[in-house]
C-alpha cells in the first residue's frame, strides 16, 4: 500500500482526491494539513489517518510517500519542491504555480530528486478526448486546420469548502490568476493533447466583466480569459474560459480537419459528432464530460497511483504541464501588452 498525505483539505480534496484514493486498492490516506485544524481532524476522523501541525511535519514523515497538494495557487510552488526534496512523489492540483519561474523550479527539483511530479489536468482522460486523439492520429479529419475549444460555468463561488461571493478563487493574493487558470489551463492542455502540436503564439484578453464580491466590488481576477492561438502545425483557433455561462456548462470542442470536422462533448448523447467532407456522419457514444454540479471519477488519483506502482513517469507529468504553463504566462503577457506573444517552447 502506498501511504499518502493530503495537504489542503478543502473541496477538491474532499470532492476529488479523497474519495478516489479511497476507491483505489493500493492507496491508503496516512496524513492531512490544512491551515483549517478542525477540517484536517474531521477527515482523519472519517477515513483513517492522522494530522499535523504544519505541511513541513507532514512532509517529515517518512512512511508518507506520496502527497497531493490541494492548496491555494500561491502555495503550490512552495510547497510541491518542499515535498520533492523530502523524498515525496507530488500529486499537484492546476495551475501548477503562479510564475513561471516557480513551474521550472517544480520541474527541476522533480529531475534533480529522482522524484515524480504530475499535475491534475484531468481532461486527457476523458473517454471522449482519448478517443478524439486517436481519431486525429489515424486521419479521420486529416490535417488540423482550426479549432475552438471552451470552459465555461456559472463560476466558482459553489466549489469552494466556503462557498459564496469571496471565495478565495477571486483573491488575488491566494488565486493570482482567475478564469484563465482554473479553465484555460484545461483546454490549452486539452489542445496539445488532441492535436500532438504545440501553442506557439498568443494575442490574448484576459477581463473581469461581471464578477463582484459581496460589497459589489469587480473581483479581483479575470473571469473571461479569450485567446487565439497558433499552433506549431500551422493551425490558427480560439480558446475561451469563462465565469460567466450563466446557464448550461459548456466543455465543448471543435477541430476543423482538411477532411472533415470533429465536435466534443457538444451534444448531450454523442460525446463525438464528425462530419467528413463527403457529409457523412459518424457518431460515438462514450461518456458525457463531468460538471461542477455533476461530479465523475476524473481518473487522475488511478493514474497517479499506477506510475507509482509501476514506477514510470506520468504522462501528464511536470515536464508536460509547463509547456501549457508557457502558454498561459504569454497570453497574459499578450493580454497586457496587446500584443500578440510567442510562446517559447524551449
Amino acid at each position: 500500500m502506498i501511504k499518502i498525505g493530503i495537504i489542503g483539505c478543502g473541496k477538491i480534496a474532499q470532492k476529488r482526491h479523497i474519495p478516489e484514493y479511497m476507491d483505489n486498492e493500493h492507496a491508503q490516506l496516512a496524513g492531512y494539513y490544512d491551515l483549517n485544524q478542525a477540517r484536517a481532524e474531521e477527515l482523519a476522523r472519517k477515513y483513517g489517518g492522522k494530522t499535523y501541525a504544519s505541511y513541513q511535519d507532514l512532509l517529515a514523515d517518512k512512511d508518507i510517500e506520496a502527497v497531493s497538494v490541494c492548496t491555494a495557487n500561491t502555495s503550490h510552488a512552495e510547497i510541491t519542491i518542499a515535498a520533492l526534496k523530502a523524498g515525496k512523489h507530488v500529486l499537484c492540483e492546476k495551475p501548477m504555480a503562479t510564475t513561471l519561474q516557480d513551474c521550472e523550479a517544480m520541474v527541476q527539483t522533480a529531475r534533480d530528486t529522482r522524484r515524480f511530479l504530475m499535475l491534475g489536468h484531468n481532461q486527457r482522460l476523458a473517454k471522449a478526448h482519448v478517443k478524439a486523439r486517436q481519431l486525429v492520429e489515424e486521419g479521420l479529419i486529416g490535417d488540423i486546420v482550426s479549432f475552438r475549444t471552451t470552459f465555461g460555468h456559472g463560476g466558482p463561488e459553489t466549489w469552494s469548502i466556503d462557498p459564496g461571493k469571496n471565495v478565495w478563487f477571486f483573491d488575488k493574493s491566494k488565486a493570482a490568476m482567475g478564469a484563465m487558470a482554473d479553465l484555460g489551463i484545461h483546454k490549452t492542455d486539452l489542445i496539445h493533447y488532441l492535436t500532438g502540436q504545440q501553442v506557439v503564439e498568443t494575442t490574448a484578453r484576459l477581463l473581469t466583466i461581471d464578477k463582484r464580491y459581496a460589497n459589489g466590488e469587480l473581483i479581483g481576477v479575470d473571469d473571461n480569459a479569450i485567446c487565439i492561438y497558433r499552433l506549431s502545425g500551422g493551425a490558427l483557433g480560439t480558446m475561451t474560459a469563462s465565469w460567466t455561462h450563466y446557464g448550461k456548462e459548456d466543455n465543448s470542442t471543435v477541430l476543423y480537419g482538411t477532411r472533415g470536422i470533429m465536435r466534443i462533448y457538444d451534444d448531450p448523447r454523442y460525446s463525438i459528432q464528425v462530419t467528413t467532407r463527403d457529409e457523412e456522419t459518424i457518431l460515438y457514444e462514450l461518456d458525457q464530460i463531468q460538471t461542477n454540479d455533476n461530479q465523475t471519477k476524473s481518473g487522475i488519483i488511478d493514474a497517479f497511483i499506477d506510475c507509482l506502482v509501476e514506477n514510470k513517469e506520468p504522462e501528464i507529468s511536470g515536464e508536460e504541464a509547463l509547456k501549457t504553463m508557457r502558454v498561459i504566462f504569454a497570453s497574459i503577457e499578450s493580454s497586457q501588452t496587446g500584443k500578440t506573444v510567442a510562446v517559447d517552447q524551449d
